[in-house]
């Protein structure tokens, strides 16, 4: 085997390994996650386009170069060389040897496209399972306050019923539909504003009385202060007279 085809099986064997330790079961892809994110991998990652183009190309051309000698070797059958034993067991180890070249540079191409697809895979995978580990606290923090909810509303319902507050419960034990809930709070509503009509019309005439009842007892006044001034007249002029 020549240096080139060495390399590339060793390549190949360099592939099936890495294959069947990305399909180990008790590595989980969070782990090859975090490997693939580390800052090695990420080193070679930046030059892994490249280097994966570079490859394919590389095998692309080997597996061309193996087809055209197996269709090189394999005129044996078109011409007749019985009379040459030798030239046809030369034939016959070329083209063996041209096929083998051919399987490997072949498995070495779709094994190359493998790996790159199935380190994809677990790198998406590890994604979606911190996603739905996120999700999952997150739904988990949220049914946690709703139940933390659930029980203030129920101690606050507790304290207004001790406090002589009707509650209406809620569920399956409310009190009547919600139309007649809707209806009689549009009554309570209603009610509260002839209230405050009421009460602002009986503000105005307190206002009112208030104001008059002011006047009043000013004119009281003016009409007091108008007395002692005739009274304090009427005196005098009975003192001149006894003088």
């Amino acid at each position: 085997m020549s240096l080139q085809w060495t390399a590339v099986a060793t390549f190949l064997y360099a592939e099936v390994f890495a294959i069947l330790l990305l399909c180990i079961p008790f590595i989980s892809p969070k782990r090859w996650s975090k490997i693939f994110k580390s800052r090695l991998a990420t080193v070679i990652t930046t030059y892994g386009n490249t280097a994966f183009i570079v490859i394919i190309c590389i095998l692309v051309f080997l597996l061309i170069d193996a087809f055209r000698e197996v269709r090189k070797y394999s005129v044996s059958e078109k011409v007749d060389l019985s009379n040459n034993p030798v030239a046809v067991e030369h034939i016959h180890m070329k083209l063996f040897r041209a096929q083998r070249n051919e399987y490997i540079a072949g498995f070495a191409l779709l094994l190359c496209l493998l790996l790159r697809r199935l380190a994809t895979l677990l790198s998406q995978q590890a994604t979606l399972m911190a996603s739905n580990e996120a999700f999952k606290k997150q739904a988990e923090g949220a049914n946690d306050a709703a139940k933390k909810y659930m029980e203030e509303n129920e101690k606050l319902q507790e304290k207004l019923r001790e406090a002589g507050i009707e509650v209406p419960e809620v569920g399956g034990k409310a009190k009547g539909s919600v139309e007649e809930n809707k209806k009689n709070l549009t009554e309570e509503v209603r009610k509260l504003k002839d209230e405050l009509d009421a009460t602002k019309k009986a503000l105005l005439k307190s206002d009112s009385d208030v104001k008059a009842m002011k006047k009043q007892a000013e004119n009281l006044t003016v009409e007091y202060d108008r007395l002692l001034e005739e009274h304090g007249r009427l005196q005098a002029l009975s003192m001149d007279k006894n003088i």
